[in-house]
């Protein structure tokens, strides 16, 4: 047996009736007393001889002390330096730069560190935990990519909007670990991909069921994106879980593939139909003011007529009141130059022919002498005096 020595007995040396009260080593009470304390060399020694036993020391057995001393120095000592070299790697740990170093303490969190080198008591007793902290996790929800072309998943993506209509959608959300929250991630949720995947659908079907599907397919795109960031955020937060989210990207918005041709042509209708109200839009926009310049045009004229038509009217008043006025202080001087201005503006223009009655009734032509036709025109020479002559004998 690998505990029995040379002597050879029961399990323990001297197992017989002549070593009845020795010890686990074969030392035993010696002489009268049987409360004397073991020898110490004794123990030691045969310890030894028990590791070289179990180790291969290959010492001889029964040798003496000091050969059983030599031979088992070597085991122990290479023992103690695995056992030192074990706890040294256990103390020192590294922290990439990318990473959070999370110390526990029999399982308890006791502080973080920075990156770097760190010591900390050897395991068991301390752990260190690293998390990559600025390393960015991408899930696809509605969609799986399968050998380069992604796949629908019509139990993630299929949603129903504000207007009753399905729609299918395929978003992405990108999220990383909050580097001062880094405990929360490690010790609050369990599975942080199906945590952050459960929720982000949650909070897409609420968005998708606020809004209408054509909304969701032009302008309302951005906005639902951030509504579900930003309750995918803060859910987070309330459970802990020490996660950023950095990006919510919807990659498709479309009806069921069932119904896409239809929906479409209903599309391209309400296109259509949105061109030419656009058209109508742009004419009316082009005809109303127009009309309305003229309209406003011809008032102005209109105003402007009347205006001048009261001012002449008023102007003939005023003149008419002041003839009047000097007509009074002398009526047969004012009658004569009225019937003389009068005569001139009528007559100033046209050919005359004066004839007045003869003594014995008869009508006789009155010479009559053109001096405004005898006046020079500009760039023509002045008549003779004889040819105004002759014309004056021919008139006579």
């Amino acid at each position: 047996m690998p505990w029995s020595n040379q002597n050879g007995g029961g399990g323990w040396q001297g197992g017989g009736g002549g070593g009845g009260g020795r010890g686990p080593w074969g030392q035993g009470p010696s002489g009268g007393g049987g409360n004397q304390p073991p020898d110490l060399d004794e123990l030691i020694r045969r310890g030894q001889e028990k590791f070289r036993q179990i180790f291969g020391g290959g010492g001889v057995p029964g040798g003496g002390v000091g050969q059983g001393s030599g031979g088992g120095r070597g085991p122990i000592f290479l023992i103690a330096v695995v056992v030192l070299g074990m706890l040294a790697y256990t103390s020192f740990f590294r922290v990439n730069a990318n990473e959070k170093g999370i110390v526990l303490r029999f399982g308890d969190h006791v502080r973080t560190v920075q990156p770097g080198l760190h010591f900390k008591l050897p395991y068991p007793i301390e752990t260190a935990l690293t998390p990559a902290v600025t390393n960015i996790t991408s899930i696809d929800i509605g969609m799986r990519a399968s050998g380069g072309s992604p796949i629908g998943v019509p139990e993630e993506s299929l949603m129903l909007t504000g207007d009753e209509n399905i729609v299918d959608i395929a978003f992405t959300v990108q999220w990383r670990i909050k580097a001062d929250e880094a405990p929360g991630f490690l010790f609050n949720v369990q599975n942080p991909d199906l945590a952050v995947k459960a929720v982000a659908e949650s909070m897409m079907r609420e968005a998708v069921g606020a809004s209408q599907i054509e909304v969701l397919q032009t302008t309302g795109r951005n906005e639902a994106q951030e509504l579900v960031r930003q309750g995918l955020q803060k859910t987070l937060d309330e459970y802990g879980a020490g996660i950023e989210i950095t990006e919510v990207k919807l990659q498709k918005v479309d009806p069921p593939a069932q119904v896409l041709d239809a929906f479409r042509d209903v599309q391209a209708a309400r296109a259509d139909q949105e061109r030419l109200r656009n058209q109508a839009e742009t004419y009316a926009n082009t005809v109303i003011p127009r009309a309305r310049g003229e309209a406003a045009k011809i008032t102005q004229a209109a105003e402007a007529y009347r205006e001048q038509i009261v001012a002449e009217a008023e102007g003939d008043a005023k003149r008419f009141i002041s003839i009047y006025t000097e007509y009074k202080k002398a009526q047969d001087v004012t009658r004569r130059r009225i019937y003389l201005e009068t005569m001139q503006d009528v007559l100033g223009d046209v050919n005359k022919i004066v004839v007045t009655n003869g003594a014995a009734g008869g009508q006789n032509v009155l010479p009559y002498l053109p001096l405004n036709e005898l006046k020079p025109k500009s760039g023509a020479a002045a008549p003779s005096p004889a040819a105004g002559s002759q014309t004056t004998n021919g008139g006579r």
